[in-house]
């Protein structure tokens, strides 16, 4: 049973802007550690931020709050599997919404799909509900 879908597109020249103004301070708002050293060690920075950005709006349109009512931006943290595939930590506020829409007896499941072509980034989020035994979790190991 699908919970909630959230997309989001973001136009890359307008992080680097971003990047270029406001630095490490806007890093810092916006992106976990983890976050930060996958984007800094990148060859397209400014793409791997403005994607991870997207990530974060379109988990909290999916999530049916945006970011208020105790979602954070770091609440939502973008990492990757050992193959590569992008997937969402939950934590803080993000993860508590995720228990509120999420049916008694039933898990939830959050898939992520990532993509760049400049000048745009974006991002789409599916969060489901699964019977237990059909569940995956949502913190995998990386």
């Amino acid at each position: 049973m699908i919970l909630g879908v959230g997309t989001d597109l973001l136009d890359i020249r307008r992080l680097e802007r971003t990047l270029e103004r406001w630095g490490d301070r806007f890093c810092l708002r916006i992106y976990t550690d983890v976050e930060r050293r996958r984007c800094e060690n990148h060859v397209n920075r400014a793409a791997r931020y403005a994607q991870r950005y997207a990530a974060k709006e379109a988990c909290a349109k999916a999530l049916g709050t945006g970011f208020r009512d105790g979602v954070f931006w770091r609440d939502m943290e973008v990492d990757n599997l050992r193959s590569g595939k992008p997937f969402l930590r939950l934590s803080g506020g993000a993860a508590q919404q995720l228990a509120n829409i999420t049916p008694a007896g039933l898990a939830p499941t959050v898939e992520l799909s990532l993509t760049d072509e400049y000048p745009f980034a974006h991002a789409i989020v599916v969060i489901s509900a699964v019977g237990p035994e059909a569940s995956r979790s949502i913190f995998p190991t990386a």
